[in-house]
């Protein structure tokens, strides 16, 4: 998996890398068990500071998504194996948490509840790689 960071925007460097990676799982393009670019490697390509990196690795190992295995590095989590019913509930609750703040955005935008729902079935449905079709069919 090539990452990359744009300098110009206004997400912190950290946080590119974070979404980036998260992709990557969700993609399957990264799988449990797959090793991460070391830290001073990774600064190196990206031709940013390693404290950057590093953070962006801490972000993900607090979510859950990675792994830190001493010196050997970061790894891809297998999260149906090492996150506890007790925290995947908590990440749950944070999902739902930011969903119901794009609820809110969208309807001080004036957007109606039907809009938003659609809006997020389109997102949901290009995530997943779907067509958009219903289930029944």
């Amino acid at each position: 998996m090539l990452l990359q960071v744009d300098l110009a925007s206004s997400e912190p460097l950290y946080r590119q890398i974070r979404t980036q990676i998260v992709q990557g799982v969700a993609s399957g393009e990264l799988s449990p068990g797959d090793p991460l670019p070391s830290v001073r490697s990774l600064a190196g390509n990206l031709g940013i500071n390693m404290h950057t990196v590093n953070k962006a690795y801490a972000v993900l190992r607090d979510e859950g998504y990675v792994v830190m295995r001493g010196r050997s590095g970061a790894y891809i989590a297998d999260t149906a194996r090492t996150v506890s019913p007790a925290r995947a509930q908590e990440q749950l609750d944070h999902i739902a948490g930011q969903l119901a703040g794009l609820a809110t955005e969208y309807r001080a935008r004036g957007g109606s509840e039907m809009e938003f729902v659609e809006l997020a079935r389109v997102q949901a449905h290009r995530v997943y790689g779907t067509k958009g079709e219903d289930d029944a069919s």
